[in-house]
């Protein structure tokens, strides 16, 4: 089950290659984060300049955009 406290909001700002995405969090910090599966299986498009929810990685690494906003 996901913990409401992982996860955050922030901006699409660069679109990298494999669909990894380099987000800025609502906190100010710059992240690199990649589409979940569910996202992909249904094809949601994810644009620079869209509102996304990402799950935190607890260890610091890559996130995972759950939902577009």
């Amino acid at each position: 089950m996901i913990d409401q406290q992982q996860i955050m909001k922030g901006v699409i700002q660069e679109a990298l290659p494999n669909t990894m995405f380099r987000v800025e969090l609502e906190n100010g910090v710059t992240q690199v984060a990649y589409l979940a599966g569910k996202m992909r299986l249904n094809r949601i498009k994810v644009l620079v300049g869209d509102s996304v929810e990402v799950l935190q990685d607890p260890y610091g690494g890559k996130g995972r955009i759950v939902r577009r906003v």
